[in-house]
């Protein structure tokens, strides 16, 4: 399940170069693991530079209360869930409605975890757990119309790559 913009979503920006957002999609389980331990779901928000750099934003999420972005998707996923076209539109979706929930963050050099799995990609972990229920996973799975219980590569081992921690140095996070 991916959700696609027409233009891009908003900017961020690393080390001076700015990266558009294109397109965001969901992992079950978690492709990212924190001390060892592997979450629910993981949420891809990949961004990419006018020179074709790649930065992705990955949130991490275990099972709780409903995360609020994916409850204002529930009946566009749901539709998706039952129909077997390719593509859907699905109407306006704001990206700024995805909860970060902090300003802490791993960051690494990697790549794609999809083919053709781009190497030289920004990563950026944020480092708070945020919550989704089994319901709101069960849907994202359903949408993807794979057949399978999980969409996630397995864990891939760091190959030398050095996993940098961002903390704000205000404290107020």
């Amino acid at each position: 399940m991916q959700l696609k913009w027409e233009s891009g979503a908003g900017i961020i920006e690393i080390n001076g170069t700015e990266y558009v957002l294109n397109q965001c999609h969901w992992h079950s389980p978690s492709e990212h693991t924190i001390d060892g331990e592997r979450f629910a779901l993981e949420l891809h928000m990949v961004h990419e530079s006018l020179d074709g750099k790649i930065a992705v934003v990955g949130i991490l999420y275990k099972i709780g209360r409903p995360d609020s972005f994916l409850s204002s998707l529930t009946k566009q996923l749901e539709y998706v869930a039952g129909t077997t076209e390719r593509d859907t539109v699905v109407g306006v979706v704001d990206p700024r409605n995805i909860k970060i929930g902090s300003r802490k963050y791993y960051r690494y050099l990697g790549s794609l975890t999809t083919p053709p799995c781009t190497e030289n990609v920004v990563w950026t972990v944020v480092k708070k757990v945020r919550t989704v229920t089994k319901e709101q996973v069960q849907l994202l799975r359903v949408a993807v119309h794979d057949d399978s219980d999980t969409n996630a590569r397995p864990l891939q081992p760091l190959n030398g790559r050095t996993v940098k921690l961002f903390i704000p140095e205000d404290k107020d996070d």
